[in-house]
């Protein structure tokens, strides 16, 4: 078994026999930042060949009483003011940043100030994945997490992962932190 499965599997086996739990998950980032290989991963689907995101994909995972609804929404420029009609009802925002592609992190990092101010995310806990790690050019998570003034973040909980969706590398950590600081406030 994958480590990003055990990680799945560590989240619902927290929630065993518990009532059946709902989480709402949209994963956002901007276009090639890796959002549908990260869900791939997380549902154990081959990432071998992603295409762009037109749109939207969801994957449901039910297992033990829990069911995963994650929304993975296209990031180029013109579907991005779309984004918001998703935000409603939303109980953790995943955010995907392709750590390697520096020129775009004040892109990134202005998407993303202007979806936290969003009052549909008001309180929502964030989890940054700064992807792409395998890149020998990809910036550190802490750089990024400094870019993006997460620091500054106070009225929710949030976390930065180092990760590589393809390779599924860091991915594990970040369902932890889901299960260990968000799941809980679902109880």
């Amino acid at each position: 078994m994958g480590d990003v499965q055990k990680g799945l599997l560590s989240v619902i086996q927290k929630l065993k026999g518990s009532p059946e739990q709902e989480l709402r998950i949209v994963l956002l980032g901007l276009d090639n930042a890796g959002k549908t290989t990260l869900l791939k991963r997380l549902a154990s689907e081959e990432v071998s060949t992603i295409t762009p995101t037109q749109g939207f994909n969801i994957k449901s995972v039910h297992s033990h009483g829990l069911k995963l609804n994650v929304w993975d929404i296209g990031g180029q420029r013109s579907i991005r003011p779309y984004w918001k009609k998703y935000l409603g009802s939303t109980d953790l925002l995943i955010y995907v940043i392709d750590s390697a592609d520096q020129k775009r992190f004040e892109e990134t990092g202005q998407e993303l100030a202007e979806l936290t101010e969003d009052e549909s995310l008001t309180g929502v806990p964030l989890l940054v994945f700064a992807n792409k790690q395998d890149l020998v050019t990809a910036a550190p998570a802490a750089e990024i997490a400094e870019g993006l003034s997460l620091h500054t973040y106070r009225d929710r909980e949030w976390q930065i992962q180092a990760c590589s969706a393809l390779s599924g590398e860091g991915v594990q950590d970040g369902m932890n932190w889901i299960s260990s600081h968000i799941m809980n406030r679902k109880k």
